[in-house]
């Protein structure tokens, strides 16, 4: 167990080796986009380092073989951080049983099998933090933050952890190698059945179709299983290598056992102690006091000479030479208390023999895993194929159900009113960012289940789904006269030490972090907000309703699809605007006119304000992103305002926690999650709750981006209820005229190849001649090195990127000398009716435009690049 420090070396020299061997990422020009950190700062973030079980698969523990010895069992109390929105932390009995860690209130309820969560530490990412005892467990959808209260504690924990999340690797390695086995056994049948000898095999059904392959009438399917089955390997050469691995695995046990005879009471290494933790049952519960008084308070130092104590006739030898090898720990091993070390079996340590014994195993082993690896590649390829015909088939299936399903469509549109017993209010529900959240993270931590979709919900949503398909698109193509591609294709980012720049920045506020050029994509935070309003129609439907219940509807779509652009835009980000920055949007086929500004850096603040004839639309937005090992949050601050002059309606809503999964692999993808209150300030006459349904963590594709809605009068009762998925459409039926209210317009040709923007985000930041003038000089358009990426110069936009951003951290420094703050231009602080701190428009940009000109303002604070 020696690699308990040393796979965090491998970790960090990962990370190193990703950031030399990245030519866009370079080390020297790593910078933060703010004034320099304080060096508190730094300390914090390099006080947490990341747990890589890569390198103890390999070898184990250094000078102890690995083995499928079940881990022992480990309870005891821990601290564990409260959830949102409570804050501190609050005691916790966990037990950690077959790489399963497991909470109760206490150790009463964890008797009587009572658990409020449960989480597989082989599945989660693990960080921890020595100097506060803390450990982090991050499984993606689940978070878990523990700590300890002592550094004894926190060395036994963290021991048994790795020792459970290296048994539940190698199980599942053990269950993949008895399935090949199974399957070699089988081959026989296998080539039996390519010979045409079915029958006399067993492997034939009443159909006269073979086992496991479904039949089909489509002649192209059946020629291709019949060049897929011509295309196999020999399936004798998976035989070969399953019947040499077994071999091999007979010699690693003799020599297991050899080893376990020759072992006797030596020298009781570091490694032998973390061994033996990881092997034994322990209870970190302190014993009660006894009859005269006394705890069992000593403890034994491990890293102070040799230490002898006699337990059970057995002595120990405690060398500090061997125990304060730990990377993880420091130079000092802890210590171990009485009542703890009382359970541990007798130490044992391996001859000079047994070590020749365990380099054996270590060549053996790595034997099985490139015979094993071979194994699975042929296996892999074959699984493709039947995957390509699976599909295929599965196509011909859907075509030929076409008719039975518009036969049925006929009986009119489905009604979640018919089926009442499967559907559930929307105050019921709980979602991922409410109270099941933990402190800073709207990550659930598993202890309930409310924040997974109840099946009326699924049920519901497949209904709502059905008729939005069902809905032909109205968006109709106009030529606008403005551009429809991007002067260059989006870059390829595979190449970024994009997992340096992360595990350097693990709890760290991101916005914070500056980014290589070619991660971002040619649109800023600015232009993002301008973007919300790429369905203002809605708006504009809404403001020639009179009815106030349909009206909320239309508010409610309005707010779900603003989430819909962000569908094929996880592979990148957006620039984040320099302080000072601005942008304008004029759109007069959409009748609206945008203006919005970075008017702070730290806490970055984006406001923007839009004017229409049918309504005003306005917003300050603060974003904080937390990276917690697999995932990356996104938790919006700030309320989003509606007016409609109409009827005198000022509607506010908030936003939902965004969630990038899988972020340092290439299946990235994108979810939102929580809840959304609409209220109309100026009238109780109804309210909207909006529920971002999280997807289940076993759920297929089609259970992602559920969106549940209702409309409620004054008393609760539900007036309508709408829903369907943010990224494909919302349906209401409880209107008069049951329909889709909104549908995302389909996206543009090669629209993957251009950041996967809509056409509307290809005209943000188009610069036509006759606008340039116009624009002040803090015009996103104007940004050079933004420009630069569009244009696909990435080397130069990174560069420039790097100049803006020092030229912004030497006029902040300039400030601060002067004793001066930066003053927003074109909006103001103020309080909303709540208390809360907002930037309103001052109303002066288009006056300026109009009258002088900006061409004609010479002001210093319009210089931001």
């Amino acid at each position: 167990m020696e690699s308990y420090g040393s796979s965090l070396n491998r970790s960090q020299s990962l990370a190193s080796g990703l950031e030399k061997s990245s030519p866009t990422w370079k080390p020297s020009r790593s910078r933060s986009s703010s004034t320099v950190s304080s060096r508190h700062s730094r300390q914090i973030i390099k006080d947490w380092e990341v747990i890589d079980d890569l390198q103890v698969e390999m070898h184990a523990g250094g000078d102890n073989p690995p083995d499928m010895t079940t881990p022992g069992i480990c309870e005891g109390y821990l601290l564990k951080r409260r959830k949102w929105p409570l804050k501190g932390w609050h005691k916790r009995y966990f037990v950690l049983e077959a790489g399963n860690l497991r909470y109760s209130k206490n150790q009463q309820d964890v008797s009587r099998g009572r658990f409020q969560g449960s989480l597989d530490v082989s599945h989660a990412v693990m960080s921890i933090n020595k100097k506060s005892n803390q450990i982090d467990l991050d499984a993606g959808d689940i978070l878990y933050h523990i700590k300890a209260k002592s550094h004894e504690l926190f060395y036994i924990w963290v021991t048994k952890l790795q020792a459970h999340r290296l048994y539940k690797k190698h199980e599942a390695t053990h269950v993949h190698s008895s399935f090949l086995r199974t399957l070699s056994h089988g081959s026989a049948a296998g080539q039996a059945q390519i010979n045409g000898d079915l029958s006399s095999a067993g492997m034939v059904d009443s159909a006269g179709a073979p086992a496991g392959v479904l039949p089909s009438d489509n002649n192209a399917v059946n020629r291709k299983v019949s060049a897929w089955l011509q295309q196999s390997h020999n399936p004798d050469s998976c035989v070969q290598e399953l019947n040499r691995c077994h071999l091999d695995l007979t010699e690693l046990n003799r020599l297991i056992q050899k080893l376990q005879m020759l072992e006797g009471g030596q020298a009781f290494t570091n490694g032998d102690l973390k061994r033996i933790i990881s092997i034994q049952n322990i209870s970190l519960e302190k014993p009660k006091k006894s009859r005269s008084g006394k705890m069992w308070s000593h403890s034994r130092t491990l890293s102070l000479g040799m230490v002898r104590k006699p337990i059970r006739g057995i002595t120990k030898s405690l060398s500090s030479s061997h125990l304060g090898s730990s990377p993880h720990l420091g130079a000092s091993v802890p210590s171990i208390p009485d009542y703890v070390y009382s359970q541990l079996s007798p130490p044992t340590a391996t001859s000079p023999e047994g070590k020749k014994i365990q380099q054996d195993i270590c060549a053996i082993s790595l034997r099985v895993l490139a015979s094993l690896k071979t194994v699975h590649e042929t296996l892999s390829q074959e699984r493709q194929k039947l995957q390509e015909v699976w599909e295929t088939n599965n196509i011909h299936q859907s075509k030929t159900a076409e008719p039975a399903a518009a036969r049925h469509s006929s009986h009119g549109p489905p009604s979640v009113a018919d089926s009442a017993a499967e559907y559930f209010d929307a105050s019921d529900i709980l979602c991922g960012s409410s109270s099941e959240v933990s402190d800073e993270s709207g990550l659930s931590d598993g202890s309930t289940t409310n924040s997974e979709p109840e099946e009326g919900h699924a049920s519901a949503t497949r209904k709502y789904r059905a008729s939005i398909s069902k809905t032909p698109n109205s968006f109709v193509p106009k030529s606008t006269g403005r551009r429809t591609t991007l002067p260059a294709h989006c870059p390829d980012n595979s190449h970024v030490g994009l997992m340096a720049i992360l595990y350097n920045n693990i709890g760290k506020d991101l916005a914070r972090v500056s980014m290589p050029a070619a991660l971002n994509e040619p649109v800023n935070l600015l232009q993002r907000l301008c973007e919300e309003l790429e369905y203002s129609e809605l708006l504009d439907i809404a403001s020639n309703t009179s009815d106030p219940y349909q009206r909320m509807v239309y508010i409610a779509a309005f707010a779900i699809s603003s989430y819909s652009p962000v569908t094929f835009r996880n592979r990148y980000k957006p620039f984040n605007p320099v302080l000072g920055e601005t942008y304008e949007c004029i759109r007069e086929d959409r009748g609206f006119r945008l203006i919005s500004e970075q008017v702070c850096h730290h806490p970055p603040i984006s406001a923007c304000h839009a004017q229409s004839e049918n309504f005003s639309f306005w917003q300050d937005q603060r974003w904080k992103n937390k990276f917690w090992g697999k995932s990356l949050e996104i938790l919006p601050t700030g309320m989003v305002n509606v007016t409609l002059p109409r009827y005198g309606d000022h509607y506010e809503w908030n936003k939902v926690v965004t969630c990038i999964h899988n972020v340092l692999s290439q299946q990235r993808y994108l979810e939102h999650y929580g809840e959304v209150t609409i209220r109309n300030l100026n009238s109780n006459v109804c309210t909207c709750k909006i529920t971002f349904v999280k997807s289940r963590y076993w759920g297929s594709d089609t259970n992602k981006n559920e969106v549940q809605g209702t409309v409620l009068d004054q008393s609760g009762s539900v007036i309508h209820r709408f829903g369907g998925l943010w990224h494909e459409g919302i349906y209401c039926d409880t209107l008069p005229t049951p329909k889709c209210v909104w549908k995302p317009n389909p996206q543009p040709k090669d629209h993957m190849l251009y950041y996967g923007f809509s056409t509307f985000a290809m005209e943000l930041n188009e610069l036509p001649p006759d606008l340039k003038p116009l624009l002040p000089p803090t015009d996103s358009r104007l940004r050079p090195d933004q420009r630069l990426l569009e244009d696909g110069k990435v080397d130069e936009a990174d560069i420039k990127k790097d100049e803006i951003e020092e030229f912004h951290r030497e006029r902040r420094k300039e400030l601060s000398k002067m004793g001066e703050e930066h003053v927003p231009r074109f909006f103001k602080k103020a309080k909303d009716s709540c208390g809360r701190d907002v930037w309103l428009t001052n109303g002066t940009y288009w006056k300026l435009r109009e009258n002088p000109g900006f061409a004609n303002i010479k002001n210093k604070n319009l210089t931001v690049w």
